[in-house]
């Protein structure tokens, strides 16, 4: 699966997924971005099919989205 985000200004940046209980279970992006758009792979074929949320943080940029895994 590919996660796709755009940072508008340079910093850094976070990229987590956390199960359906707030537990982070996987950590894609951790590092100063320039701005652009990016494009992250994640591979979630350990974890169980379920509900998933990934949460992306820049700056003052804080989303959160729900996922659904299907295997």
């Amino acid at each position: 699966t590919h996660l796709e985000f755009g940072i508008p200004e340079l910093g850094f940046v976070t990229l987590k997924i956390y199960d359906a209980l707030g537990r982070e279970v996987a950590a894609l992006v951790n590092e100063t971005l320039s701005p652009g758009k990016y494009k992250v792979e994640f591979n979630g074929s350990k974890l169980s099919s379920g509900v998933y949320y990934y949460k992306l943080i820049s700056g003052n940029l804080e989303v959160i989205r729900k996922m659904l895994l299907i295997k």
